[in-house]
Order: C-alpha cells, then sequence, then structure tokens
C-alpha cells in the first residue's frame, strides 16, 4: 500500500484546522509535521505545543520528522505531544540506536531520515529496528523546492534491502514530488510520499489528495 502524508510546512497557518480536515476526509494516511530549529537546517518552523495542539483534533498518523540537532534530548517530549512516527535525522544523531530504541520503548514508531549527499547505506545497520527510513530528495529545511533525481537510486537500493531481508520498514521520500514525478518514486520503491505545495498550493486541498491517491492506485496497477 502506498500512502500519502501531506506537509503541513506547506499549508496555510491561519487555516490550519481546515486544511487537516479536508486532508483526513479526502483520504490522506498520515500528516506530515516538519520541526526546524533554526540550527540543523537554517529555518525555523513549529514544535511540541503546536502538535499538541493539533492532536485532539485528528486521528491521521502524525508523522513527525525532527530536523534538529541532537533530537534524542526531546524524544519524549514529542511522544507526550502526541507524535506517532518520529524521525529522525541520522546526521543530527549522537548514537541513532540508542535514540531508535528510546522512540520504540515509548510505544512510538522510530524513523531516519538521510540528506540527499548521505548515502542510502548509512541506513543499513539500522533498518530492521526502524518502521521507516525517509530519504530527502531536496535540501531540508525550506518547503518549495525542486525534485532531485539523483536520490531515486538510494530509494531503489533501501528498497533492494529491505525485500532481500523480508523487513516491514516503510520508504519515505520527501522533496518536489509532485504528480508529474510520483509515479517515478513509487516505481523506485517509494511507498509513503510526502507532498507539500503540491497538495497546499492546489485550489482544492482535498481533490489534490485524490489526485495523488489515484495516482498511486494506477502505479499499483501497472506493476
Amino acid at each position: 500500500m502506498i500512502k500519502l502524508s501531506p506537509s503541513m510546512l506547506s499549508a496555510d497557518f491561519a487555516r490550519l484546522a481546515e486544511h487537516i480536515a479536508e486532508i483526513e476526509e479526502a483520504g490522506a494516511h498520515y500528516l506530515h509535521l516538519d520541526v526546524m530549529d533554526g540550527s540543523f537546517v537554517p529555518n525555523l518552523s513549529f514544535g511540541m505545543p503546536v502538535i499538541a495542539a493539533l492532536r485532539p483534533h485528528s486521528k491521521l498518523v502524525f508523522d513527525t520528522h525532527l530536523m534538529i540537532r541532537r533530537p534524542e534530548r526531546h524524544i519524549e517530549a514529542f511522544a507526550n505531544a502526541g507524535a506517532d512516527i518520529i524521525n529522525l535525522h541520522i546526521e543530527a544523531c549522537l548514537d541513532p540506536l540508542e535514540a531508535i530504541r528510546k522512540i520504540k520503548s515509548l510505544g512510538k514508531k522510530a524513523g531516519l531520515t538521510i540528506k540527499p549527499a548521505t548515502p542510502a547505506e548509512a541506513l543499513f545497520d539500522y533498518l530492521e529496528e526502524l518502521d521507516l527510513v525517509l530519504v530527502m530528495s531536496v535540501e531540508p529545511g525550506f518547503s518549495g523546492q525542486s525534485f532531485m533525481p539523483h536520490c531515486l537510486p538510494k530509494v531503489e537500493r533501501l528498497a533492494e534491502f529491505v525485500q532481500r531481508r523480508g523487513l516491514t520498514t516503510e520508504i519515505e521520500i520527501d522533496g518536489g514530488i509532485s504528480l508529474d514525478n510520483v509515479r517515478r518514486v513509487t516505481s523506485a520503491g517509494a511507498n509513503v510520499i510526502v507532498a507539500g505545495s503540491a497538495v497546499f498550493d492546489a485550489k482544492s486541498v482535498g481533490h489534490a489528495v485524490r489526485c495523488f491517491l489515484l495516482a498511486f492506485e494506477t502505479s499499483v496497477a501497472k506493476e
């Protein structure tokens, strides 16, 4: 099953509740929450209080992507705020395995992310412990960037590894995904698709979600 995780970073923050209700009603599976600290990435976004405020208003899986330095310091706080998946950058962790196990001890799903310059192989030692891996197809920190196609071979190598080991780890991709290129990324093996501007800049957010879901169905039917 291919899942859609619309990125809240691209939403109109004055209409968050409305937008989240629209994507949930249209059939989105996850809500992607980009947390930025202005240090690991050159931008600031939001943190635990916003996630905690949104949690009572949505049944979507909160797919929380921590673009922050030393994210292991804040795992418990994000778990308490309502994150369902806590996804850390491998480049930002002192001990990724310890962080993964801490996330899982709190009853949450654990993810690791790699930047465009980080090889897929950096994740291989952790895949058996992970629920999800995220391949960034733009430089993390800003929404609305152009897709980097040279990141697709990393998705393919991860998908091959997961299949060969018989794992259930989900492979997520984030950055510049649109209806024009989504079949390329699903064909490469990604099964969780983050879409920001392509969903929230559309005239109808719900219609954009449904178009992505239809594209997923078409992609699966062709395989």
